[in-house]
């Protein structure tokens, strides 16, 4: 049992008032561009993987590992990043996860072999892991109680953004160009985004909003101050279990999430017989510009429930992943084109609800000292597990009983309307215990 002291001030702000109001929004807008090129790089190898699989003779197996190396690596050091968010600038481990992804999704386009693809799409996930956890926590530290769900329901716009655009514009340009063309252009549009965020973005100091929300509350603050050492941060996070049931839930949504990232254009190729780039942009389409149009609606509605129930946030998510499980299921069960579109819309729609709150909810248990820790657990737990869901499909393709591959995947894909339901009844634990936890301590006291 190891006690954690809390700290007679809050560190003092080492830049410009981290709450100004344009500037913490300027704040948001750079950072969704950060986010909207992660997400390009890492979903652009989704679409040209029927290229791959004609170009290397790849089967269905070998194509899933290059999928789950990258959230693997990734997965395996969110730790380590969400450690160093905690201790260093955040600003400087942005601009250096944005310089390493981009340089290997370049190096992508160099690749001639399985081990290779499998090498550097880890090597992406490596750069990309330690971008989540400090983007988030610097968020947190500009926007308090009554804006946290919006700004980070704005950021959470941006992966829709980039997973569309990055996915249609690399079957455009494989398609026209070849499949290496894509890595072309994505990786150097990274360094000249790390040049824009070395002036732009200030570093705030932490816990810098909860200050402000505490002491306009009138009530004590707790958290901020000297850094918490990484024995005393895991202390924090492991006794918080509705921390660890939302991560468990994350677990379970990322699983559904990465294998309808991976495998939703060949789908629609072998299924539905689109064309390649027609499968890149509708594969995901209709699911991201869905959820896009609803996160910042949703955002919303949970810094309003926020203020009148103590798990608001957690509500929100529960209903997105409650709703999903229908229409994830009709999305693998459909023979019917139209119902495949409206399904994908619909789950869209859900996940977006669900997505508006991964960061803001969890952050309403945890204090400031150890958010980027926290985040990185959660990360490690949502792509470790996530990551076999694109193995998993891979495996149900190339050994499930139906005749076709295509039969398999969609099954695969149907069952994951289960997997949802079992996220739901974990977040709504989570709120359960969070409500009667904020109603033992007394209203007023921010984390």
């Amino acid at each position: 049992m190891i006690p954690v002291p809390s700290p007679p001030q809050l560190a003092p702000i080492t830049a410009a008032p981290a709450r100004a109001s344009a500037y913490k929004w300027w704040v948001v807008f750079l950072l969704w561009l950060v986010c909207f090129l992660n997400y390009a790089d890492r979903q652009a190898i989704s679409s040209v993987l029927p290229l791959l699989e004609k170009a290397f003779h790849f089967d269905g197996v070998q194509l899933g590992l290059i999928g789950a190396a990258f959230a693997w690596v990734y997965a395996a050091f969110a730790l380590v990043a969400g450690l160093l968010a905690d201790r260093i600038s955040r600003k400087t481990v942005i601009l250096g996860a944005c310089v390493v992804w981009s340089m290997f999704t370049l190096a992508t386009a160099w690749c001639g072999s399985l081990a290779g693809f499998i090498s550097v799409r880890a090597l992406t996930g490596l750069g990309e892991t330690f971008y989540i956890p400090a983007a988030m926590s610097l968020l947190s530290d500009y926007h308090g109680r009554n804006t946290r769900s919006r700004a980070l329901a704005w950021h959470q716009s941006a992966v829709y953004a980039g997973t569309v655009l990055g996915s249609w514009t690399a079957a455009v340009l494989a398609e026209k160009m070849g499949w290496q063309f894509p890595f072309y252009l994505f990786g150097p549009l990274g360094f000249l985004l790390a040049a824009v965020l070395l002036t732009g973005v200030r570093e705030p100091g932490r816990g810098a909003a909860d200050a402000a929300d505490s002491a306009a509350a009138g009530v004590p603050h707790h958290g901020g101050g000297k850094s918490l050492s990484v024995r005393q941060t895991l202390t924090v996070i492991f006794r918080t279990p509705v921390a660890l049931l939302l991560m468990a839930a994350f677990l379970l949504a990322n699983f559904v999430a990465m294998i309808i990232l991976t495998w939703m254009p060949t789908f629609l190729l072998k299924k539905f017989a689109f064309s390649l780039s027609g499968a890149g942009l509708s594969g995901t389409l209709y699911i991201q510009v869905a959820s896009a149009v609803m996160v910042p609606i949703a955002g919303w509605l949970a810094d309003r429930w926020a203020r009148r129930y103590a798990a608001g946030r957690m509500a929100v998510q529960a209903t997105g992943l409650a709703l999903g499980a229908l229409f994830v299921f009709l999305v693998g069960a459909t023979a019917s084109a139209a119902v495949l579109i409206a399904a994908m819309m619909l789950f869209g729609a859900c996940k977006g609800f669900y997505d508006s709150g991964i960061f803001a909810a969890l952050y309403d248990t945890i204090e400031p000292r150890a958010r980027g820790t926290a985040a990185g657990i959660m990360n490690t737990v949502g792509w470790g597990g996530g990551a076999l869901g694109p193995l998993c499909v891979g495996l149900a393709m190339k050994y499930g009983r139906r005749e076709h591959d295509w039969q398999n995947m969609g099954d695969a894909i149907a069952c994951c309307g289960a997997i949802y339901l079992v996220g739901a009844a974990l977040v709504i634990a989570a709120a359960m215990l969070y409500t009667h936890r904020n109603a033992t301590r007394g209203k007023g006291t921010i984390a």
